[in-house]
C-alpha cells in the first residue's frame, strides 16, 4: 500500500469543503489533480469514501471512519516537520460565549507568555456551535458552559461558575432582600438563546420551578442583555464574571431568588479520537482546575 500523506490531506479538504473545486483553491492545485488524488485512494483502499451526488460529494461510512484517524496522521505529521523548531502548531479552541469573553483572554495570555510559539486561534459562540465544531475535528478543544451527552466527545469538568439573578437599581425587585418565586415568575425576562449553556442551566435550575415565566427578550449577546437590564427592560441571570464590574459600580443590582442556589460547572471536551499533540497536552495542564484557581483567579 503507498497511501500518502498528499492523499490524506486532499481527503480530509474535500470532506471539510464539500467539493473538489473548493478544496482544490485551498490546498493550492488544480481541480483534476485534486480529482486523481482522491480517486487513488480511493482505489488503494478499495472504497469509496464519498456518495456521489449529482456534481456533490457527500461523505459516506467509510468516509467517516478514516476522517480522524487522517487528521490524527497529518497533525503527527506536522509535529515531526516541527520537532526541531520551538514551536507545535496552532492550537484550535472553540469556547462558549462567557468562557470566550470573560475567562480565556486572561488564561490564553498567560500560556502564551509561557509558550510564545505556539500559535491560537479561537471560535466563539453558543454551547451547541463548540460541540459541533469538536464532533468535526474542525478545532483541538472546546470549552463550554453545560455538560456534553456525545459519546463521540470526552467531557470533564472543568470550573464552577456561579450564576446571578440581577436587574436595575430602579427595579422595585432591587429592594428586597430575598425574592419570592412568585415576583420571579411574573417579571419579564430578557434571556440567552436557546442553544446557549446559560439558557440551558437556567431551564433546568430556576425555570422548572417557574412554570408560565414571562420572556421578554432574547439576545445572543450577554453584553446585550446587561445593557437591556440597565435600562429598565427587565431581569435576567448571568455568570457573576459577566456582571462583576456593573454590580461594583451599582448599575445592576443582585437578586437573591428564594430557595435557589444557581451555580453549574464549566466543560472542557474533545474528541474520543483526537490525536492529542504536545500543545494540546501543555493547554490540557493550563486547564486544570486547581491550576487555573490558584493561578489566575
Amino acid at each position: 500500500m503507498r497511501i500518502t500523506l498528499r492523499q490524506l490531506e486532499v481527503f480530509t479538504e474535500v470532506l471539510k469543503s464539500g467539493s473538489t473545486t473548493q478544496a482544490s483553491q485551498q490546498l493550492a492545485l488544480s481541480q483534476s489533480a485534486v480529482s486523481a488524488s482522491l480517486t487513488d485512494l480511493e482505489s488503494q483502499l478499495g472504497v469509496q469514501l464519498f456518495d456521489r451526488v449529482g456534481k456533490r460529494l457527500v461523505t459516506n461510512e467509510h468516509g467517516r471512519l478514516l476522517y480522524p484517524k487522517a487528521l490524527s496522521l497529518l497533525e503527527q505529521a506536522t509535529e515531526v516537520e516541527q520537532l526541531f523548531h520551538a514551536g507545535n502548531g496552532a492550537l484550535r479552541i472553540a469556547a462558549s460565549t462567557t468562557i470566550g469573553n470573560y475567562i480565556l483572554p486572561k488564561m490564553l495570555g498567560h500560556f502564551h507568555r509561557d509558550y510564545p510559539n505556539i500559535p491560537l486561534e479561537m471560535n466563539i459562540g453558543n454551547t451547541e456551535d463548540v460541540v459541533k465544531l469538536v464532533s468535526e475535528f474542525r478545532v483541538d478543544l472546546g470549552l463550554i458552559e453545560g455538560a456534553c451527552q456525545s459519546s463521540e466527545l470526552v467531557s470533564q469538568k472543568w470550573l464552577l461558575d456561579d450564576m446571578v439573578v440581577f436587574c436595575s437599581p430602579e427595579n422595585s425587585l432591587a429592594k428586597e432582600k430575598i425574592v419570592t418565586l412568585d415576583s420571579l415568575q411574573s417579571a419579564p425576562w430578557i434571556l440567552r438563546e436557546n442553544g446557549s449553556g446559560t439558557r440551558n442551566v437556567l431551564n433546568h435550575i430556576l425555570f422548572s420551578l417557574l412554570p408560565g415565566y414571562r420572556i421578554e427578550m432574547e439576545l445572543g449577546n450577554s453584553e446585550a442583555i446587561k445593557h437591556a437590564v440597565m435600562y429598565g427592560m427587565g431581569v435576567s441571570c448571568l455568570s457573576r464574571r459577566v456582571i462583576e464590574e456593573q454590580l461594583k459600580n451599582g448599575s445592576l443590582v443582585e437578586i437573591k431568588p428564594e430557595g435557589v442556589t444557581l451555580k453549574r460547572n464549566l466543560y472542557l471536551v474533545y474528541h474520543r479520537q483526537k490525536h492529542l499533540s504536545d500543545a494540546l497536552k501543555k493547554l490540557l495542564t493550563y486547564c486544570d482546575a486547581e491550576h487555573l484557581i490558584s493561578k489566575f483567579v
